[in-house]
């Protein structure tokens, strides 16, 4: 019988803390009854404290880091290449990693092997971009020119302004 409640136990404790957080309250708490909340009640209001609940709230934010690409036994970029125009936006976990071009240029190796061109902002230069960028996802999950903030690692922040699909003549 006691294994029974040992296993029920923790998920009293579960139900009772949701219901504690879940009725948030800014009034003040009286102090009629026992336990340890009136404990702590008694000892604010001995102390001339009026004894109040507090709100919590949990903020998520996440961040993700392109890395610069390595060609270590992967693709390495075409000599003579032809740009084709794209769409306006990337899939950013298709993104195999950076490298910096010349001028206001990064090229994106894609993870299926395709590689992308993207022209920075005319106060940007992509050799800020040296060990990657980190970007805030939207939604989508997808990088778009005109929308989407780059932060180097060295504290440059800059937009996108074009993507050119680079495809081998």
């Amino acid at each position: 019988m006691h294994g029974i409640a040992l296993l029920f136990a923790p998920l009293l404790l579960l139900g009772s803390a949701d219901s504690a957080v879940e009725t948030v309250d800014q009034s003040p708490v009286e102090a009629t009854g026992t336990g340890s909340d009136d404990y702590y009640a008694r000892l604010q209001s001995a102390a001339g404290q009026t004894p109040k609940r507090q709100q919590v709230r949990i903020r998520q934010r996440v961040i993700l880091r392109v890395t610069p690409y390595r060609r270590l036994n992967a693709t390495v970029r075409p000599r003579n290449v032809v740009e084709r125009k794209i769409g306006k936006c990337i899939d950013l976990k298709e993104i195999a990693g950076v490298q910096p071009d010349v001028g206001r240029r990064l090229i994106f190796y894609m993870r299926d092997r395709s590689i992308v061109a993207g022209s920075l902002e005319k106060s940007c230069a992509a050799r800020s971009f040296y060990s990657g960028f980190y970007v805030e996802p939207d939604e989508d999950g997808r990088l778009c020119i005109d929308r989407d903030r780059l932060q180097s690692r060295t504290g440059a922040k800059c937009k996108l302004e074009r993507f050119r699909e680079l495809v081998a003549e």
